[in-house]
């Protein structure tokens, strides 16, 4: 259906490819696809809105579990031994693993860290403001949208503020493996997945020591070290996959979020004029960030017994790839979906799955992170504009930027 083999992470170097996203959800929105990250058997490619939220719910007939949540095979889950991160479980297990740490991202936690949030961004936004006054330019990405995620996921997992720079580190190298730029030959990388959960485990060493002494913290770490599933204790391994996963979606996804809508603000400044005007327009504004951002670009899935997806049979085993990128954009289910309306409404984007049991456990977290960072902007840096083109990474995983240069207008 497509020339372009969206396997490829190059493909993505200039953005989301949204030709060849309208093409399949026009002329085969179930299409088989082939390419260089997929075998010889290929994969089905689930490009339009209402068939992303279906697959996406039916976790009886397509499941992370057997060979994991990426393009490519994760052979080594086909050892039901090997640990599992949460999100390449299904329900049962993945309902009680998830109860593990669902207190911590209830609407109520998350409205308890607003007021933290806040001051966080007012710190970022001052010392913002300061580079501008020094340099005339900053980097979005680094100096505004990089900190608050990983400051709060730390806060939340109880890491110290001096390792903030190290956890930020790794998981982007972690994140950015199928980028061409990095070193880690478009596969996982091994070695800063290791160096996280040596911290991981010696975080929790360290906190063990502290609740045997009688002293314990509210944060999610020592609730892990706490729990039970089935009536036993996380193995080491359980406890650092939960550990990277947390890290790792509750850092990388809300940065692209963050730096993204900036983007687009730029390239829109009639919309951000729109929010200096009208304040209350912030809270579909962040709906809309996450909508043109999709942080995640896809998910895949593999059939655990013959279905159908739209209309189109499917067989156990195939490989199913679900494209967020292309569900966002997809003319049936948004109005003029290419442009960017910060009062979109409504906006029933899958940026965080679309429902069902994978739904992104963080949804209320990244709202909030990207309305306060978003008001603390209108507030403090209301002038500020582009000052040359986004950068962007090369992944067809991620969406993120690697550098967006602003300055005052």
């Amino acid at each position: 259906m497509t020339s372009i083999d969206l396997s490829d992470p190059k493909v993505f170097s200039r953005g989301i490819p949204h030709a060849a996203f309208t093409a399949l959800r026009t002329e085969g929105p179930i299409s088989r696809q082939y390419g260089i990250n997929t075998g010889r058997e290929g994969y089905w490619c689930v490009t339009r809105h209402a068939d992303v939220v279906a697959a996406n719910r039916d976790f009886e007939h397509l499941s992370p579990a057997p060979l994991g949540t990426m393009i490519f095979d994760r052979k080594e889950l086909l050892n039901p031994k090997t640990p599992r991160m949460l999100i390449e479980m299904d329900p049962p297990q993945h309902t009680r693993y998830r109860r593990l740490v669902n207190r911590g991202f209830t609407p109520r936690m998350i409205a308890m860290l607003a007021t933290q949030m806040r001051a966080v961004a007012r710190t970022i936004s001052d010392r913002a403001n300061r580079l501008l006054d020094e340099n005339g330019e900053i980097d979005v990405v680094a100096d505004i949208a990089a900190e608050l995620p990983m400051q709060v996921i730390a806060a939340m997992l109880g890491i110290p503020e001096e390792d903030h720079d190290k956890m930020f580190a790794l998981s982007q190298r972690i994140i950015g493996f199928d980028d061409p730029e990095s070193d880690s030959n478009g596969l996982p990388d091994g070695e800063a997945m290791m160096q996280m959960y040596a911290y991981a485990n010696t975080l929790g060493a360290k906190k063990r020591e502290a609740m045997n002494g009688g002293v314990r913290t509210d944060d999610i770490v020592t609730a892990l070290l706490d729990a039970e599933v089935d009536g036993e204790q996380l193995s080491e391994l359980e406890f650092d996959l939960f550990f990277l996963l947390l890290v790792v979606a509750g850092n990388e996804t809300t940065r692209t979020a963050i730096s993204q809508g900036i983007s687009y603000l730029f390239s829109n400044p009639d919309q951000w004029q729109r929010l200096l005007d009208d304040r209350s327009l912030v809270t579909t504004a962040v709906d809309e960030i996450l909508r043109v951002a999709t942080p995640i670009l896809y998910f895949r899935r593999t059939v655990t017994a013959d279905t159908e997806i739209g209309g189109v049979a499917v067989a156990k085993g195939d490989r199913v790839v679900l494209w967020y990128a292309s569900a966002n954009f997809d003319e049936s289910a948004f109005a003029d979906p290419q442009s960017f309306d910060v009062g979109r409404t409504p906006n029933n984007h899958v940026t965080f799955g679309g429902g069902g049991p994978h739904f992104c456990l963080g949804a209320n977290l990244a709202r909030l992170e990207i309305r306060v960072m978003l008001e603390e902007l209108l507030d403090q840096m209301p002038t500020l504009g582009p000052a040359g083109p986004a950068v962007l990474g090369s992944s067809n995983f991620t969406n993120g930027l690697r550098q967006l240069s602003a300055r005052r207008t």
